[in-house]
């Protein structure tokens, strides 16, 4: 005898089969509802950036209110230099501290040190920029590079700790075990295999950090504070791009009013492309560690 189908069955699969469609037709929409900011903001960007965008803009100086054209080659080149100063302070610290915690953090202080990274990455970059215009700034009596410098790079610290940590534990354990098993000390097993499968997962962290301290005035104005001509000095005050951008936007000023989207709109796209590469690294990062 043949088993008969019921038509519960049936009903069943239909039921599964509508509630997979509208999950995935909720998915859709969710995405879309999630990206529509992104695009509203690139295309008013856009429309509001391009006409003052040229190659002026990148090698001219500021001009005084009232004569045409100009750029912001000192904001670049400052933001620049405070990057490279920021990466100099925070890198070492989160890569390294990243590294110590995946490998020996199995511990009260290990927990202790992951729960203070997180506090850290949550703080305002006011506050940070704040701390930094009190320990320094305030005894020296000067803004400077330096002092934006430090206070971008405390930011950058806990992305990169917390960042490092993770993909350096998801490499496996049989790679360790192989490379101590073979006679390599502990040492050496850290820094020629562990890190070697995690590099792609580091770059990652890296470039996200470098992300994010990329855009930020608020720090900046309480430590490197703005200058309106080409410095490279450390110990002086030093243009940004996020300063410089905050500046023209608030002015009454309509060149300057276009000048501050045109450089609204190189922040982003190069927030953009950091994010692209974090992305592209994250792609290796996977295949490394799978």
């Amino acid at each position: 005898m043949t088993a008969k189908h019921t038509p519960a069955r049936p009903l069943r699969r239909t039921r599964r089969n509508i509630a997979n469609s509208l999950m995935w037709v909720g998915a859709i929409l969710a995405t879309l509802i999630a990206l529509t900011p992104l695009f509203m903001v690139l295309f008013y960007l856009m429309k509001t950036g391009l006409p003052a965008l040229n190659p002026g803009f990148f090698t001219q100086m500021p001009k005084p209110v009232g004569e045409p054209g100009g750029g912001m080659a000192n904001a670049i080149v400052g933001s620049v230099i405070l990057v490279a100063l920021a990466s100099l302070v925070g890198l070492p610290i989160g890569i390294f501290g990243g590294i110590y915690l995946a490998e020996f953090g199995n511990t009260r202080w290990g927990a202790g040190m992951r729960f203070a990274a997180d506090v850290l990455a949550s703080v305002p970059s006011i506050v940070i920029g704040i701390l930094v215009y009190t320990i320094i700034v305030l005894p020296t009596k000067q803004f400077s590079a330096l002092a934006g410098g430090l206070a971008l790079g405390i930011m950058m610290i806990p992305t990169v700790m917390r960042t490092t940590d993770e993909l350096v534990r998801m490499v496996p354990m049989a790679l360790r075990e192989s490379a101590l098993s073979l006679g390599v000390t502990r040492f050496r097993t850290v820094f020629t295999v562990v890190i070697t499968s995690a590099r792609a997962g580091i770059i990652t962290g890296v470039l996200l950090a470098i992300a994010r301290v990329a855009g930020e005035a608020a720090p900046l104005l309480f430590t490197a504070l703005g200058n309106s001509y080409m410095s490279t000095k450390l110990d002086q005050p030093i243009a940004s791009l996020p300063v410089q951008i905050y500046l023209y936007a608030n002015s009454p000023y309509d060149t300057w009013q276009a000048q501050a989207w045109a450089g609204a709109l190189v922040l982003v796209f190069l927030i953009l492309g950091l994010s692209a590469a974090a992305r592209y690294a994250t792609k290796g990062r996977l295949r490394t560690v799978r």
